[in-house]
């Protein structure tokens, strides 16, 4: 950090700590060559994500739209709304976490059902027609026998 008052391009941290909004964290520095003492802030910076649909449109990330359709694909199953809101709350780790702003629905929709599949095999079914939009029952029969491969 470059000093206000020297221009030197080192300075210490003294002191650290958040701010009343817990946004930012304040710091008090200390030039390495004139000792002049200044204050910066710093936040975390809030990149939007995109998500890139099946026909290219764009439409930004939100997260209601992803936990509502794995509360659709889990109704009237165990799975709590706990559970639900840590597989949310792990993809938009993993998301962020990946760097990219443009991300493909076929990627965030591959993660629900990799998650899904551990949790509940009725609910990943349910989601998977929906993802994969089976075209008829053979379609649909080809998943569960996948399933129930994997599961011998």
């Amino acid at each position: 950090m470059k000093c206000p008052a020297c221009a030197h391009p080192e300075s210490k941290v003294v002191d650290s700590r958040p701010t009343a909004e817990d946004t930012s964290i304040r710091r008090r520095r200390e030039c390495l060559h004139c000792q002049h003492r200044f204050t910066t802030y710093e936040i975390i910076e809030d990149v939007p994500m995109i998500v890139v649909k099946k026909d290219n449109s764009r439409e930004a990330y939100d997260r209601n739209k992803l936990l509502s359709s794995i509360i659709r694909a889990c109704d009237k199953r165990k799975v709590s709304k706990d559970v639900m809101e840590s597989i949310v709350n792990d993809i938009e780790r993993t998301l962020q976490n990946s760097l990219h702003n443009e991300i493909p629905t076929s990627y965030i929709g591959e993660m629900v059902m990799r998650r899904l599949k551990d949790i509940d095999e009725v609910a990943y079914v349910r989601f998977a027609s929906v993802y994969r939009q089976f075209k008829d029952l053979d379609a649909f029969m080809e998943e569960l026998n996948k399933l129930l491969a994997e599961k011998k």
